[in-house]
């Protein structure tokens, strides 16, 4: 798979740009420090952290307990199997809720027809 399908596959997911150019360099490269991404990548300081920091609360990567500025990226497969997972629930969810939405629906319907 080229990295370009790559691109579009984790923007599908809802990842910005620069979430993808942080995930993709942390996936190639390994476990590394935040210094480093920040000079490969050419990303500032404060641009970095806020990509590490959503990437980090969506499970995607990791910073090491011994030392907590180098990350390490979930394996894409693993992404792949999370962000399915994800729209599995949301689906579940929403079908749940059709019924309910429907309805609702039909009375704002009704409510715009009677004026």
């Amino acid at each position: 798979m080229s990295e370009k399908r790559i691109t579009k596959a984790l923007k599908t997911f809802g990842f910005s740009t620069i979430n993808i150019r942080v995930y993709i360099f942390l996936a190639k490269t390994g476990s590394c420090r935040t210094q480093k991404i920040e000079k490969d990548l050419k990303l500032e300081k404060g641009v970095l952290d806020k990509s590490l920091k959503d990437l980090s609360n969506l499970g995607i990567i990791q910073f090491s307990i011994k030392d907590p500025t180098q990350f390490t990226a979930m394996p894409f497969e693993d992404v792949i199997d999370l962000f399915i997972e994800v729209k599995k629930e949301q689906a579940k969810t929403m079908q749940e809720s059709r019924e309910e939405l429907i309805s609702n629906w039909k009375t704002i319907l009704k409510k715009n027809s009677a004026k």
